[in-house]
């Protein structure tokens, strides 16, 4: 593998074997949040430092049993709980296509290592933004796939009830390739016209009280989707009938009962501050929120497509304040967790559907214009 001056790899491998599949040779990074055979496998912490599995995640195997040659595992902030490409014991993931500024988080090096031209193919999870923001960041391609979809056996839970797994490339043809390795389902056939796409200037909350930031980037997208064919409407979506990160809380102490609190001066400043908050959740307010969340997911949107940007802010510098950050920065991506719908970002416009195929195809069709 090349130099890595972006800290995009917190373990490089060698790549070997003879590879043949509709992957073949194709050089794959996967975020160290998956479990690798006989590669470390950090989790982004100081825990696992030295941790081997055994077997690999599903969703490598997959792309392994495609021909694609791993050739890292890539630099992710603590148990992939963070929306910058930081890290207390890995150090900073840079931004090769904006220097200075944040790679995002959490799937920081996929995306980076796939900007600075270190892969083809890079695997990330996206539990509130985690492949869409470094792709936006990084101006390269990233799906979060629909909810439940795509196996996340193997993969270090953060929250799994919204807990996903996806592709991420540098164009949506490889993006989509990637995924019908991944869900054995044929590549859609690219396809805007007769769609009904909702521009989102403002989207929803996640039911804390917060007014959401509002854009209007997307109108910069809204000429060209008419050309394809597309019919372009104002659009908004429901706000949750109850604050909802109750349950991201309760689903994060969960992920990390064997070794929370029992050896919380084992993880880093960041993480306990964070658990120590998510400790503070009520039942009652969990309940509440698991609630919400299942009425969201019972929602049926009233246009097919949605178009928004990912951010709506300035890019943070590479040393921003996370915890000040997270919450603008965010806004556009968080949602379509708690849906569980499907997000597509291509730089730093997202298309969201509740189906992959959906945002697969208006990919496609928008990249082949």
């Amino acid at each position: 593998m090349s130099a890595d001056p972006y800290n995009a790899f917190i373990t490089p491998v060698e790549p070997d074997g003879h590879a043949v599949g509709p992957l073949a040779g194709r050089t794959l990074a996967v975020k160290d949040l998956f479990d690798t055979a006989g590669i470390r496998t950090t989790y982004g912490s100081g825990l696992y430092a030295e941790h081997v599995p055994e077997r690999n995640a599903v969703v490598v195997q997959r792309l392994l049993d495609a021909g694609a040659v791993l050739v890292g595992k890539t630099h992710l902030p603590e148990f992939a709980w963070g929306v910058l490409g930081q890290s207390e014991w890995y150090g900073t993931c840079r931004n090769p296509a904006h220097p200075g500024k944040t790679t995002g988080g959490s799937s920081s090096g996929s995306a980076a290592a796939l900007a600075a031209g270190l892969c083809e193919l890079a695997l990330g999870s996206d539990t509130g933004c985690s492949i869409r923001l470094p792709s936006a960041a990084c101006e390269v391609v990233g799906l979060k796939s629909q909810w439940g979809l795509i196996s996340t056996d193997g993969v270090f839970p953060l929250c799994p009830t919204l807990d996903t797994v996806g592709p991420m490339a540098r164009s949506v043809a490889d993006v989509a390739l990637m995924w019908s390795v991944l869900t054995e389902r044929r590549v859609p056939e690219p396809g805007l016209a007769g769609l009904t796409v909702g521009i989102l200037r403002q989207p929803p909350g996640i039911g804390d009280g917060r007014e959401t930031e509002r854009s209007d980037a997307a109108e910069a997208w809204v000429g060209d989707l008419e050309r394809l064919g597309a019919r372009v409407v104002e659009a908004r979506v429901p706000e949750p009938s109850a604050n909802t990160w109750p349950q991201f809380q309760h689903e994060a102490l969960q992920s990390h009962a064997a070794t929370w609190p029992s050896r919380a001066d084992e993880y880093g400043e960041l993480m306990q501050k964070k658990l120590r908050a998510a400790e503070r959740a009520t039942p009652d307010e969990v309940d509440a929120a698991y609630r919400a969340i299942a009425e969201w997911r019972r929602y049926e949107p009233e246009v097919d497509l949605y178009v928004s940007p990912c951010y709506a802010v300035e890019l943070p510098d590479d040393v921003a304040d996370e915890l000040d950050v997270r919450l603008p920065l965010t806004s556009f991506l968080r949602w379509t967790n708690l849906t569980g719908w499907a997000g597509l970002a291509i730089g730093n416009m997202q298309l969201v559907a509740p189906r992959d195929e959906v945002v697969l195809a208006a990919g496609l069709a928008w990249e082949r214009a």
